[in-house]
């Protein structure tokens, strides 16, 4: 495995490797969810490429980027056990140049959510994979479901922008408890952690009204949101029942149906989903 720090030298490694290449973006302090997304990425690939990049643009002035954990080493370790050929990890400073001022926007999709919640998040997720997607030029590149409004933004830009790679959409890792797998679950103390599969229970609940008839979204919310303000230590941000290619929230539930929520245990925001109709 190769660990390559500067955009020159990937350029260069680039053009000798085995096609298809797949790649995995991540923001590093790895877990079975990233792990997943990269033997996945080995399976299907002659080349597997993961980067590890904490991205200050995706991060409001008042969110968690300083504390955001890191461990590169032990990030390098499980990568070099999963098989990755190449480990690209960057600094800010050449992947954002001093007078950097180009930025790829993406509307609509990117509107409400975490969008709604998190201004100028998407705004910086879609600039950094445009970069990385021109500097790896991935035949692949895999994302979780965890993120389903991500999925949704980086899918239009690909489109619209007429990028030459495919995203390949790989399902939520959970604990044992149900609990979607995220770096952040790092913050959570004992208590908190104890709390936080309340998310899952509530799409869980949600998932077994519509499998009783019920097509009334405000109905699946009040029901998910009653069960979530029972656990004290628990607050919702949000929770969406929308069209799962534009996000727009629906009406009525007539076919599928993405269902999911924002919630902060203690001052920790955790975000998990499950499609209806799938």
């Amino acid at each position: 495995m190769e660990v390559i720090e500067g955009i020159a030298d990937l350029k260069r490694e680039r053009r000798h490797l085995k096609e298809p290449v797949g790649f995995v973006p991540t923001m590093g302090y790895l877990h079975e969810g990233h792990m997943s997304l990269v033997r996945r990425a080995k399976k299907e690939n002659s080349t597997a490429i993961v980067s590890i990049f904490v991205n200050p643009t995706q991060f409001g002035p008042k969110e968690d980027l300083d504390k955001y954990p890191r461990d590169v080493p032990r990030d390098l370790e499980m990568l070099e056990k999963a098989g990755a050929e190449i480990v690209f990890t960057p600094m800010a400073q050449e992947i954002y140049p001093e007078g950097f001022c180009t930025w790829v926007d993406v509307e609509k999709v990117t509107e409400n959510l975490e969008g709604a919640h998190r201004p100028g998040h998407f705004r910086g997720v879609a600039t950094v994979v445009a970069k990385l997607f021109n500097l790896v030029e991935p035949t692949r590149a895999y994302f979780g479901q965890k993120d389903a409004q991500q999925v949704v933004v980086i899918k239009r830009m690909v489109g619209d922008l007429n990028m030459g790679t495919s995203i390949v959409v790989c399902p939520t890792i959970r604990e044992w408890d149900g609990l979607a797998m995220s770096s952040r679950n790092s913050y959570l103390s004992i208590q908190e952690r104890r709390a936080a599969p309340v998310l899952y229970r509530s799409l869980l609940l949600g998932r077994k009204l519509w499998e009783q008839g019920e097509r009334n979204p405000d109905d699946i919310r009040k029901e998910m949101a009653g069960l979530i303000e029972k656990e004290p230590l628990a607050s919702v941000s949000y929770i969406s029942v929308a069209d799962p290619e534009t996000l727009a929230e629906i009406d009525t539930i007539k076919g599928k149906a993405l269902v999911s929520l924002a919630v902060n245990i203690g001052k920790t925001r955790l975000i998990d989903n499950i499609t209806l109709g799938e």
